[in-house]
């Protein structure tokens, strides 16, 4: 949207130059001829430019190729403004800053055209003073003494409204449209901002909502297998609610501080399932990076899988232990590699996710997966650790399978 804006800017800027200047140069080829006296080359090399920067206008309108009509009207321009000032007293001709107003037009359209029109404007300055100066024979001042003092001061009129008039009026006005542009474009963004903070914290209003239920739900049940299943989606409902809250407490509303987030989640699990009378301990080593919620909501179900598995299993009863979660780059720094354990009994070799009727197993190893990565268990540290490389997912949240 911005580049055609800018497209449709250049092009009706050009458009209005080249009618302009059409109509200036005929205006200025007239006055030549009936008040200035002069009637040599000059006024028809004004009708020649009017005519050719007209056609080339007219034909703009079927080729639709924006830089070439450019490119044609300077070249026009550059010959014609050339052939007049040798014409008009060389180097002393007022009218030779027009050449001026070919580079500026350069620089309004493109950095590259501008460049390219400067330094030809800077070798044709040098050329015709140097003409100036050997007095080439075939160059001679057609303006007649009496008038070139109204010739120059036409000249300087003619550039000045073409730069001011033109040019200036169009570049403050495009300048006004951009600033005007800008603050339309910050203020969607501002509503954009506000609209997802709202999402952000009516998902996580409505997820404590379904949170408080299963906690109802539970109080009421005299089965306590069944008690202990539904706290466990209770704490998986609510490490995803932390992430939405931690989005919506953020200025950047894509990505959350990690290391702040695993550190409430764990306390959170350890009050939730040992108390808070308890004696774990949470060693966490976590770099300091944000990441975007598709990979933050399944990298917390996960980390919320295994610690509730070490609380309830490691660590049993009211014992003692440590859980240790360590988050880094892996050294290609492509991917994100997850140490997680506790040193608690850990459970035998012959348990896998295919043979465990524990679901907290089964989510690890399918969350592991969900975020493109691989899992190991680490047989060298007492109690049960893994080692999980996985990547940062982009907008493509896949289901748990």
């Amino acid at each position: 949207m911005a580049h055609q804006q800018r497209l449709k800017t250049k092009k009706n800027l050009i458009l209005r130059v080249n009618y302009i200047s059409s109509a200036l140069s005929l205006v200025f080829g007239f006055m030549c001829i009936y008040f200035l006296n002069i009637t040599e080359v000059i006024p028809y090399v004004f009708f020649l430019f009017s005519l050719l920067n007209l056609a080339n206008t007219f034909a703009f309108k079927k080729h639709q190729n924006l830089s070439l009509m450019y490119n044609v009207t300077s070249l026009v321009t550059l010959f014609s403004c050339i052939v007049i000032t040798l014409f008009s007293g060389g180097i002393n001709s007022a009218f030779i800053f027009v050449l001026g107003l070919v580079a500026f037009a350069g620089y309004v359209t493109t950095k590259r055209y501008g460049e390219v029109y400067l330094y030809s404007a800077f070798i044709i300055v040098t050329l015709i003073y140097f003409q100036s100066i050997l007095s080439l024979p075939f160059v001679r001042n057609v303006v007649p003494e009496a008038s070139q003092d109204l010739f120059n001061f036409i000249s300087i009129l003619f550039s000045l409204y073409i730069l001011g008039g033109v040019f200036g009026k169009i570049l403050v006005k495009t300048h006004y449209n951009l600033y005007r542009s800008k603050l339309e474009v910050e203020q969607k963004v501002r509503e954009k901002e506000t609209l997802i903070k709202e999402v952000h914290h009516r998902v996580k209003n409505n997820l404590q909502t379904v949170s408080s239920l299963l906690s109802l739900q539970a109080r009421n049940m005299k089965d306590e297998e069944m008690k202990k299943m539904i706290k466990s989606s209770q704490n998986r409902v609510n490490s995803m609610a932390m992430v939405h809250e931690m989005l919506y407490m953020r200025e950047d509303l894509s990505k959350i501080e990690y290391k702040s987030y695993v550190e409430e989640l764990s306390d959170y699990l350890v009050r939730s399932i040992k108390g808070t009378d308890n004696r774990i301990k949470v060693a966490i080593d976590i770099i300091d990076i944000n990441l975007g919620i598709d990979t933050a909501i399944p990298l917390g179900l996960l980390i919320n899988e295994a610690i509730t598995n070490s609380l309830k299993y490691g660590i049993k009863d009211n014992g003692e232990g440590e859980i240790s979660i360590a988050l880094k780059k892996s050294q290609d720094e492509k991917d994100y590699v997850l140490n997680i354990g506790d040193n608690g009994d850990g459970y035998e070799e012959s348990i896998t996710p295919q043979t465990t009727t524990s679901l907290g197993l089964k989510l690890i190893y399918n969350l592991t997966r969900q975020l493109q990565g691989s899992i190991l268990k680490d047989c060298t540290k007492k109690g049960t650790n893994y080692i999980i490389t996985f990547k940062e997912i982009g907008q493509n949240f896949q289901p748990i399978g």
